[in-house]
């Protein structure tokens, strides 16, 4: 049955001190969840204000007629996200003119924080950030109008039913946060070796050497090159990892004399020797007999990258499975041609992670390479369900017994997965679309829409043993599958003009972990090694290095050396580079 919910208006000096106690209200559940917001309350420049929410794309074609005037900024102005521009509907949607507040069950990590603020019209979609960057969400195909059912006259399908049943949440007791303590006086070049040490360059100096001397001696020899040095070895990452934070349209930008250039660190290494380093540089110089997997060339470091994760830090019981925003400068994007970004897409592997909904640090990450014309190729991942499965699957295969709750887009949504990590001590909520879900085993009756346009705030449940399918409605219908949430508790979403807007638990929580990830997204993604080089294994290690000195950072954020002297992002990857480059003392912080 469809339920309904009063909505409280705005106005006057009574409505005044009712929309302040329901931010107080909102306030208070959003601090319960834990989320360690601190972790982009930095200082700095690059330090962002607020803790925007964001919404997901309606499965209703009602959600085309536009938004509001409250959706719009003081300037009347639209902020599309970068991930791309969703249909007016919203979930958990414009935090400014209200927060999205959350009565987490026991077990689900709680955020620390501040008041979220964003303007409505900000419509980033926390679906479409778990989506592949995929445009829009919509759970109605375009046959829906013909088999509209009304929501509230639903027949049992297939053992579902319309009866609901409390559940406590899957429990957790496993502690969460960094395993190592280090000291104050840790340096940046300390956080960063916690991934990725010294042993890990000296193997690239060796691998580079020897590849370095097989190249010569198959093409001839290279007067102009000598052995690479541990020291050099550092200055060559310092160098690359200087265009995350200064991003030029080439690193060799550095030597030249243009807007680019940058003279501090230019003397360190010539340019001439730096692009020998660069021709010669290997993780794996030799390729064994036995070797078939295409990233053979990287797979040691990415190993030894993941065991590191996995040793330096615990994830909180919520993560979220996703396609994270690592592939340009925001700012590089807007001055692209057309063809270059087309050029650009064309890449020819797809990264997926499993990352911690409540600090952002990104615990697994899955490489799924495009191999020729092959079945299971990137064009072929981005269709089928059944790879994304795969996918899911191999970023959870160190999750097992852990009663972890995994939040998932529609592309990995489907009940068959869910039932099967269940088994495993897996739960999960995930958004569910009849487009790019797997939809088998679903009531198709619950997939359709109602002719009759709904109030905001009203949903219909239906339960199938621990798994509960919810259609709730806001300005659109959105669709979640779950069965990590009670199908009776009932959360709220409150904004500062409309008033409360009921919702299921699950959509709440949903809501409030996948839209700080999107918020990670926005803040970290800036801070991706620009260099864009024609190979492969080379294009994914220097986003898996961007991954772990993002990481690095987290946990930098969450230590003793935070109070000593606290670096923005973009302070910490420049202080990391002089570090690398030997301009810094990386004895303590000062």
């Amino acid at each position: 049955m469809m339920k309904g919910a009063s909505l409280s208006g705005s106005g006057g000096g009574g409505n005044k001190k009712i929309a302040l106690s329901l931010l107080e209200a909102a306030r208070s559940r959003y601090e319960s969840l834990q989320i360690s917001d601190d972790l982009f309350g930095e200082s700095g420049d690059d330090s962002s204000s607020g803790n925007p929410f964001y919404s997901t794309s309606p499965d209703s074609p009602t959600s085309a007629s536009g938004c509001s005037s409250e959706d719009e900024d003081g300037g009347g102005r639209k902020t599309p996200h970068p991930l791309g521009q969703c249909e007016v509907g919203e979930l958990g949607r414009n935090v400014g003119d209200g927060d999205l507040g959350n009565s987490t069950p026991h077990g689900t990590p709680r955020v620390k924080g501040k008041e979220v603020q964003r303007d409505c019209t900000e419509r980033d979609t926390v679906g479409e950030s778990l989506l592949h960057r995929e445009r829009t969400v919509t759970c109605c195909e375009e046959g829906d109008a013909e088999q509209q059912v009304p929501i509230d006259n639903l027949k049992e399908e297939e053992g579902w039913s319309h009866t609901l049943q409390d559940r406590a949440a899957p429990y957790f007791s496993d502690t969460s946060g960094p395993t190592r303590n280090m000291p104050p006086t840790s340096s940046v070049m300390d956080f960063f070796q916690l991934f990725v040490p010294d042993n890990v360059i000296k193997n690239m100096v060796t691998q580079t050497n020897m590849y370095a001397k097989k190249y010569q001696e198959k093409f001839g020899s290279d007067d102009a090159w000598t052995d690479v040095t541990l020291a050099e070895m550092k200055y060559f990452l310092g160098y690359m990892i200087s265009t995350s934070t200064h991003h030029c349209e080439s690193v060799l930008s550095i030597w030249s004399g243009g807007f680019y250039s940058n003279r501090s660190i230019a003397l360190i290494m010539t340019q001439p020797r730096f692009e020998k380093i660069l021709k010669y540089f290997h993780i794996v110089a030799f390729r064994s007999s036995q070797t078939t997997h295409g990233l053979y060339k990287i797979q040691p470091f990415l190993d030894s990258l993941q065991n590191c994760f996995d040793s330096c830090f615990k994830p909180s019981q919520t993560q979220v499975l996703h396609e994270p925003l690592i592939d340009e400068d925001p700012v590089f994007i807007a001055t692209c041609t057309e063809r270059e970004l087309r050029k650009r897409k064309k890449r020819k592997f797809s990264v997926w992670v499993r990352q911690c909904s409540s600090t952002g640090f990104i615990c697994q990450v899955y490489i799924h390479l495009k191999e020729g014309s092959a079945t299971d190729g990137l064009d072929t991942l981005k269709n089928k369900p059944q790879l994304h499965r795969m996918v899911a699957k191999n970023l959870c295969q160190n999750a097992a017994g852990k009663n972890y709750i995994i939040f998932t887009g529609p592309s990995i949504t489907s009940f068959s997965l869910f039932e099967e990590f269940e088994k495993q001590g897996i739960y999960c909520c995930g958004l569910l679309s009849s487009r790019k879900s797997d939809c088998t085993g679903l009531p198709p009756s619950m997939l359709s829409n109602t002719e009759v346009p709904q109030a905001r705030g009203q949903y219909a449940i239906r339960v199938k043993g621990n798994m509960s399918l919810i259609c709730w409605y806001n300005r659109g219908y959105f669709r979640f599958l779950t069965n990590a949430y009670s199908s009776i508790q009932q959360g709220v979403i409150i904004k500062r003009k409309s008033g409360e807007i009921p919702c299921p638990l699950a959509v709440e929580a949903f809501a409030a972990h996948l839209s700080y990830i999107c918020k990670y997204d926005d803040k970290y993604s800036k801070y991706f090694i620009s260099h864009k080089p024609n190979k492969t294994w080379q294009q994914v290690f220097w986003f898996t290095i961007s991954i772990a000195i993002n990481n690095a950072y987290i946990l930098y954020k969450m230590s003793d050396a935070y109070h000593v002297k606290r670096y923005s992002r973009a302070q910490f990857g420049d202080r990391l580079v002089r570090e690398l480059l030997g301009l810094e003392d990386t004895s303590p912080c000062h």
